[in-house]
């Protein structure tokens, strides 16, 4: 057997050794613009080297692979290794014609493969007009026209021409849901990113229909989904049917599955690792059984495991997620397990052309030297995302110098940062008009610069803000705030304004909860006229002050988009150093949800807020509290509460409680409005002097319905109320209505 084994490599071998010669010369014919030396190194060709046919077909797929020839032959002929090309004519330049936008343009060049001082290879072509059009096509312009043309300058050397007629962008007409039993199609309208075109709308890039806004949209919808037990939720399907007028009519089909609840969760513990130290979780898993399984909910699991395991500063611990479906529940099952002990070499960051690096490192909890573990990294890039900065953010792990050594190489692609903003609104006690302009990355800082403009027929007022969310890398935050505001008010006889200057920072002093510190400024002109009340003419003149702030934020709502449950509860408090009237400011509220069934949501919210002078001072009447419409529906803004003479004044004191739910089944969806009921209690009492004040502690309170209509003419709502209780010196009004946007 041995011996048989033996003959057959014998034999092969001596095959091999007759088709095979040593190359004692190299000849290249055919050749322009590449070098000889080029086609060796590219070619891998050696002088004095056996060659075999296999090698010679080695040399030819190696020179097809820089994409340098069009055509290679290679042959052994008495010891020469003759290697015949034919070059590719290379691109002289690229010209794009019918785009006048130079952005455009420079993406383009940027994406397709063809680029100039290349190689002009014609099978490329016909790709890269897909290309060009798949660009269009997520601008919007799904009809974009792209011809491309060569223009031979001479035997080595052509000119690229792409040819363009983007058309016009196709906008999207409707937007419709099939297979949504539980949801209704209003609420689903809300979730998703694409809006149906509405002359309101000019300033919406969310109006056009292209491939990338439906993907998001499905990712949208499968995720809202999800986050109220909807487990094996998929969107089958996305149909866009473009109308005889050029616009496009998506469908959406969905199937929405079981609804599944959270039937026991358990922590699964490896053995290096005190079981005792996650005892605590058992009693937080009892609160989440028999509720709505959600991945917001599994999330915030996940932190609480986390918090354990900085507190007792565990190293290199990983951890993962089981999900066991037993019919219409789910066990989840946490694993708290050892990883790799690997050390963080080095951090690279790309992408950012606009964003400094310090603003991209300034979200990391983790850096050079400290232990590697997926928790802390997964955590870092979510930090990145929720600058809201950047489109994507991505990474990938590899081998550093040595064992245990890693380098982790994060990528960034940016986008644009800039809004225009521009609203107004009409309504039964006057009309208002805001404009805006901010950009959320000035100057690749990572900072925001926003300057607003409200103006109504009494009052205009303009502001600047700027704001460092993360200015000194620790989370903490810094802001600064200009304000001017002008009032003439002649049938209450004075006019006076307001300018004032602010300084913030704000941190999370603990998970869902926010501490926010500030100093504010300001100067007051205060100015009346014989037509104006007693109590009016003693604040005439004008104030300064220098006050601090401090506030607390606490967020246990499940998502702070479209809430289905939890809270958010605030406490604010101002305090004097330097006033010509000092006073005490206090402002506390909270808001709970509580989802009844798919469709419905409730929700009850408490303000209650003081102002009051310290000493002998009084309160200054810009200072003073007043009631919103929101807060109190059927009441005219500012014109409930103590009266002097005719004229309400505003009070130390202010109380509101709202409940409000929506009806889902009261209106048809396609009348494309949802209507909502409301029950108000609310109050402002207390002055500081009472000679001459007539001030009702009568408790207010309404009812009524509130109907959001997105009409043909643009969003409007309408607020039907009827008092239930009142003071017969307030100013009410059972019907209200405004409209507006914004862009």
């Amino acid at each position: 057997m041995k011996k048989y084994i033996l003959s057959i490599i014998i034999f092969i071998s001596l095959v091999t050794n007759l088709n095979s010669e040593i190359v004692e010369k190299i000849s290249i014919n055919g050749n322009n613009r590449i070098s000889e030396e080029t086609i060796k190194v590219y070619g891998d060709i050696e002088i004095k080297k056996n060659y075999s046919e296999k090698d010679l077909n080695k040399i030819i797929n190696n020179l097809y692979s820089t994409d340098f020839f069009e055509d290679v032959k290679v042959k052994l002929s008495n010891n020469i290794l003759i290697i015949d090309v034919k070059e590719y004519p290379f691109i002289n330049q690229v010209i794009i014609t019918g785009e006048k936008k130079k952005a455009y343009e420079d993406q383009i060049k940027k994406l397709i493969k063809l680029k100039e001082k290349k190689s002009y290879i014609k099978s490329f072509l016909l790709n890269d007009e897909q290309l060009i059009k798949k660009l269009y096509s997520t601008l919007g312009y799904n009809s974009a026209q792209v011809v491309s043309k060569i223009n031979v300058i001479d035997e080595r050397s052509v000119d690229l021409l792409f040819e363009i007629n983007r058309g016009e962008k196709t906008k999207i007409a409707s937007v419709k849901f099939i297979g949504n039993n539980y949801i209704r199609s209003k609420r689903l309208s809300d979730v998703i990113a694409s809006e149906e075109d509405k002359f309101w709308k000019f300033l919406s890039r969310n109006t056009n229909f292209s491939e990338s806004i439906v993907s998001l949209d499905k990712r949208l919808l499968t995720n809202y989904y999800k986050s109220i037990g909807f487990y094996n939720v998929k969107v089958n399907s996305s149909v866009a049917e473009i109308s005889q007028s050029g616009d496009a009519e998506l469908t959406y089909s969905i199937d929405e599955g079981t609804r599944y609840t959270i039937n026991k969760i358990s922590t699964n513990v490896d053995k290096v690792f005190d079981k005792d130290i996650f005892f605590e979780l058992n009693e937080i898993y009892k609160s989440y059984a028999g509720q709505y399984y959600s991945p917001f909910k599994v999330k915030k699991l996940l932190d609480e495991i986390d918090i354990l395991i900085d507190k007792n500063d565990l190293q290199f611990v990983e951890h993962n997620v089981q999900e066991i479906i037993e019919q219409d529940s789910i066990n989840i099952i946490f694993n708290i397990y050892e990883g790799e002990k690997n050390i963080i070499e080095r951090i690279n960051i790309t992408g950012n052309n606009t964003t400094n690096e310090s603003v991209i490192r300034g979200e990391l909890i983790l850096d050079e030297g400290d232990p590697l573990t997926k928790i802390n990294l997964e955590k870092s890039i979510a930090n990145i995302n929720s600058r809201g900065i950047l489109k994507n953010v991505s990474y990938k792990v590899s081998e550093g110098s040595q064992q245990n050594l890693k380098i982790i190489d994060i990528n960034v692609e940016e986008q644009s940062t800039g809004e225009i903003s521009a609203g107004a609104g009409i309504g039964t006690s006057g009309g208002t008009l805001v404009l805006g302009v901010k950009e959320n990355n000035w100057l690749g800082e990572g900072k925001s610069l926003a300057f607003d403009l409200e103006l109504d027929e009494e009052s205009l007022a303009g502001f600047i803000r700027y704001k460092n969310p993360n200015y000194d890398f620790l989370g903490n935050s810094i802001g600064y705030s200009l304000s001017s505001e002008k009032n003439d008010k002649p049938n209450q006889g004075y006019e006076n304004s307001v300018i004032s200057l602010g300084i913030n920072t704000g941190f999370e002093q603990y998970r869902d909860l926010r501490v926010s510190l500030g100093l504010g400024a300001s100067h007051d002109d205060l100015k009346t006229d014989d037509t104006a009340s007693a109590s009016l003419k003693k604040q005439e003149g004008t104030f300064s002050e220098l006050a601090a702030n401090y506030g607390i934020n606490y967020d246990l709502r499940d998502r702070s988009f479209m809430p289905t449950s939890g809270s958010i509860t605030s406490f604010s408090q101002t305090l004097p150093l330097y006033a010509d009237k000092k006073f005490i400011g206090n402002t506390f509220s909270s808001s709970h949800y509580k989802a009844l069934n798919e469709n419905l949501v409730g929700s009850a919210k408490i303000y209650l807020s003081t102002i009051n002078g310290i000493g002998e001072d009084n309160v200054r009447l810009s200072k003073r509290k007043y009631l919103s419409e929101k807060k109190l529906r059927g009441f005219e803004r500012g014109k409930v509460g103590p009266v002097d003479g005719t004229d309400h004044i505003g009070g130390n004191y202010a109380a509101a409680l709202n409940f409000e739910t929506s009806l889902p089944n009261l209106i048809p969806e396609d009348y494309n409005a949802e209507a909502v009921i409301f029950l108000d209690f609310a109050n402002i009492w207390g002055v500081d002097y009472s000679e001459t004040i007539d001030e009702s502690s009568k408790l207010r309170s309404s009812a009524g319905l509130n109907i959001n209509w997105l009409s043909p003419i643009g969003p409007i709502a309408f607020s039907f109320a009827q008092n239930i209780t009142k003071a017969s010196t307030d100013v009410t009004q059972s019907f209200s209505f405004n409209l507006g946007t914004t862009f």
